[in-house]
């Protein structure tokens, strides 16, 4: 064998022990939040879904999917209880403050300003965000001070870009993520909160079509991430994504350690987080996020 091909071996098994050792960390410090996520509401009291048919496949472009699903996703979820948690509160504060569309131009208020620091305020108070900022700043990612800190996630989540070329600055991070976008009133982006998705289909936005998975692995109903189809707005999500149940400030510290600890244009990160064996995918629009996600993989250790 050359010894050009045995250096690139090398190399290349280095890189990948090299990827394997991060992400078994990210793994560890993934699973310290996971633990620290209090406010995280559990299935089967706080909430239930009603998983049902498996969705089929929908052709790229198409808007017409059949529906495996006659009932909604969430039968039941404690909005007093989800209202009175302060993140959520906040949370679903903001979640009316955006228009869906690409191309048109975000108009932000100052009482809309307010509102992205009062949630910001409200997860920086939890455990699990105190948890992602040492740990950002010991890989000096992040400043010690509290009010950078923030300055950084504002930036990272709310900060207003372009992302259709057309019109004014008309997305951010949040909004993709947390609420949702259409582009050209063709195709729906985004929307990867389980808030924002029961909301919405308690308004008759929302049309959950199935659950996707492969043979081997269905969802279960109290799974806290699935893999799903839906409809919103009349536009067809082939195949979305989105944990369950869980808090928005575990959300926000995961794919803000992701986005942070990268640099690269799209990151995935397979991790082993509690029960579960999940692809975390973040996408960076220049110093902020573009889009982030988790993608189960396998559920109840079957992945062990």
């Amino acid at each position: 064998m050359a010894r050009g091909s045995v250096s690139r071996d090398i190399a290349g098994l280095l890189l990948c022990l090299a990827v394997s050792h991060l992400y078994a960390r990210l793994s560890d410090i993934l699973n310290e939040l996971w633990k620290l996520d209090k406010n995280r509401l559990r299935p089967g009291t706080d909430y239930n879904i009603s998983l049902q048919g498996k969705a089929g496949y929908v052709a790229s472009g198409s808007n017409v999917a059949r529906d495996y699903a006659s009932a909604p996703l969430f039968s039941y979820v404690n909005e007093e209880k989800l209202r009175s948690i302060k993140t959520f509160s906040s949370l679903m504060n903001l979640l009316d403050n955006y228009e869906p569309s690409t191309g048109v131009a975000e108009k932000v208020t100052a009482e809309e300003i307010a509102e992205n620091n009062r949630f910001l305020s409200a997860i920086l108070e939890t455990e699990v965000m105190k948890r992602a900022h040492r740990y950002l700043v010991a890989k000096g990612q992040s400043q010690s001070s509290l009010r950078d800190f923030k300055n950084q996630l504002y930036n990272i989540w709310f900060r207003l870009y372009h992302r259709d070329r057309r019109g004014g600055e008309d997305s951010c991070g949040f909004e993709h993520v947390f609420v949702g976008e259409t582009k050209y009133g063709k195709e729906l982006v985004g929307l990867h909160n389980w808030v924002q998705f029961y909301l919405q289909e308690k308004q008759h936005h929302v049309d959950y079509k199935g659950y996707k998975a492969r043979d081997k692995d269905m969802p279960e109903k109290d799974d806290h991430i699935l893999n799903l189809q839906f409809s919103w707005k009349g536009l067809v999500k082939p195949v979305g994504s989105a944990f369950v149940g869980v808090s928005p400030e575990f959300e926000v510290a995961a794919f803000t350690i992701l986005f942070l600890t990268s640099k690269e244009k799209v990151t995935t990160a397979v991790v082993n987080l509690d029960e579960y064996q999940v692809e975390l995918v973040v996408y960076r629009h220049g110093r902020s996020i573009g889009t982030a996600y988790p993608k189960l993989l396998s559920s109840n250790n079957r992945h062990v």
